[in-house]
């Protein structure tokens, strides 16, 4: 069970990083995205707001993770591990 998300440059590294092994891409651009993102689901592309601070960028990659389809028999044993970790706790800020 994900016990406390911790809001490290590394644990990005790690949400990215379930990104790389899925069908989605992930971009970083500018724009005025009400939740702070925006799903591209017909082109499997994932936008989240540049100059979001790190906490904010987690959060949004958390939530499009549980939003989206991901074949977890395509990622890494890690990345499994921790994306069905992701997918099943509440987050809490």
């Amino acid at each position: 069970m994900l016990a406390t998300i911790k809001f490290t440059k590394q644990f990005l590294a790690k949400l990215e990083d379930i990104f790389s092994e899925s069908e989605y891409s992930l971009r970083y651009e500018r724009g005025n995205f009400q939740s702070g993102y925006c799903l591209l689901n017909e082109e499997k592309v994932a936008i989240v707001n540049k100059y979001f601070p790190l906490d904010g960028r987690i959060s949004s990659l958390i939530e499009i993770l549980r939003s989206i389809n991901i074949n977890p028999e395509k990622l890494s044993e890690r990345n499994r591990k921790l994306y069905q970790e992701i997918s099943q706790t509440e987050l809490k800020v």
